[in-house]
């Protein structure tokens, strides 16, 4: 009788740990996808030539609320980065932005990280767009991660990068071509 209580009580518990790791897992890798949608409205508000809305987007250029006219003021270097941006031929498109690659620095981080977030994004029928958005990721599984865009770059290269190439990266990709050569 008490070894059946023990199991029963071994049981429930193993059951309780499942619950609690399955969630806490479903919560981290459901930060891919808030990521995923964060860049989507940002590159939405670009392609549409919406500064505004590419403004509430951007953490780094949140609004600021001014005493006593309650009047709100975003950053101006980063406005202006904006304007440039949303007016920037390259990226004004009419139709549904769709998402062609995402490849993040910060992709599962287990606690704050900044990084930046290589995009490729197209609207059907149009070239792709290649951009760079810096992202800070905040919380832990624990207590929930945040993920928000900071800034967004100008279209760079089809193959270009978001970071620097490492001494190593580059040494190995001169060994790929010294071995492609023989």
């Amino acid at each position: 009788m008490r070894q059946r209580t023990l199991l029963r009580a071994l049981l429930a518990a193993g059951v309780v740990v499942v619950l609690v790791v399955s969630v806490l897992l479903a919560r981290f890798l459901s930060v891919e996808n808030a990521e995923r949608d964060d860049d989507l409205a940002l590159v939405q508000a670009e392609a549409a030539g919406d500064a505004a809305g590419m403004l509430r987007q951007l953490d780094g250029c949140r609004y600021l609320w001014l005493a006593p006219k309650q009047r709100a003021v975003a950053s101006r270097a980063c406005v202006t980065v904006v304007d440039a941006e949303a007016a920037d031929r390259r990226v004004r498109r009419n139709g549904a932005v769709k998402i062609l690659q995402l490849e993040s620095a910060t992709a599962y981080a287990l606690s704050a990280a900044t990084g930046q977030t290589r995009l490729a994004w197209t609207v059907i029928g149009t070239l792709p767009v290649v951009q760079c958005v810096l992202v800070r990721r905040t919380g832990n599984p624990m207590t929930g991660v945040h993920v928000q865009p900071i800034a967004i770059s100008a279209p760079i290269p089809g193959e270009g990068r978001c970071t620097k190439e490492t001494t190593l990266e580059r040494e190995e990709e001169e060994a790929t071509k010294v071995e492609e050569g023989h």
